[in-house]
């Protein structure tokens, strides 16, 4: 499977954002991508304290028109496209949601579990956490599971995923810049390929807040391709043979001792 992560920086108007969606989804297509990942909360920027309300502002539904012209633009293409919008929920916060699109059609979605109320942040504030199960999605006969940005710190939903028959994680994030916090990027995306012996592709937004460095982890940690801080597209050839070599030579999945059971605490309950 031909892989690519892609990273822009948001803006205020969501058309614009848009464009930008247009244009690396135009590149991926010239370069035969399978999958393309995008960015995490790709509606609008949402920056310092004083914008962080916009994000119930300019929340979209899945019908509405972000995602009917980004699953337009994947009608007759290869590419299966995943990337990261606030959505409403109903209870007057946002669903952080991500959606995978393919030849013109919503295939899956995914909403947020963890929310970032660490480092001084309160996601919760305005994003309702999700209970819904882990999603797996087939891309190109690649069984591809769904994380979003500081899923990445639980690595129990990385191991639901692999239990779920995940070869792949598809990461869209915006990593919020900070002390050590590229570090932490780098070392839990190794960490998730390694334990779980899969791909990670992981999208994150550039710009003045966030880290971009996405990046293509194969599954014994090796960082295959990445960007530093500039917008554009990173690719790799992830195919499943690469993961199948992986699993005989380190069966960490077959080893283990103990399993990860699928049922959700209340957000700050403790087991």
């Amino acid at each position: 499977m031909r892989t690519a992560v892609g990273q822009f920086t948001a803006v205020p108007e969501w058309k614009d954002n848009l464009l930008s969606c247009r244009h690396l989804l135009e590149q991926a297509e010239e370069g035969g991508a399978d999958l393309l990942v995008l960015p995490e909360g790709i509606l609008a920027r949402f920056g310092g304290e004083g914008e962080k309300h916009r994000i119930r502002e300019a929340a979209q539904p899945l019908d509405g028109p972000f995602v009917t012209a980004l699953r337009e633009m994947t009608a007759g293409g290869r590419a299966t496209v995943v990337a990261g919008i606030h959505e409403p929920s109903g209870d007057g916060r946002v669903f952080n949601t991500l959606v995978a699109l393919r030849d013109g059609r919503l295939v899956a979605q995914y909403r947020k579990i963890h929310l970032y109320d660490a480092f001084g942040d309160r996601e919760s504030e305005h994003v309702r956490p999700a209970d819904e199960p882990p999603v797996v999605i087939d891309v190109a006969g690649t069984q591809v599971g769904l994380m979003t940005c500081y899923d990445i710190r639980f690595p129990e939903l990385a191991r639901l995923l692999a239990d779920a028959g995940a070869q792949m994680l598809a990461l869209p994030a915006a990593w919020v810049r900070g002390p050590a916090k590229e570090r932490h990027w780098e070392v839990m995306l190794a960490a998730r390929a390694l334990e779980n012996t899969c791909w990670v592709a992981a999208s994150g937004e550039c710009g003045p807040r966030n880290i971009g460095n996405s990046m293509i982890v194969d599954p014994l940690g090796t960082v295959r391709s990445r960007l530093s801080s500039a917008p554009g597209l990173a690719w790799a050839e992830t195919d499943p043979e690469t993961t199948s070599a992986a699993r005989r030579a380190l069966p960490v999945l077959a080893n283990r001792r103990f399993a990860v059971s699928p049922e959700l605490l209340a957000p700050g309950e403790l087991p």
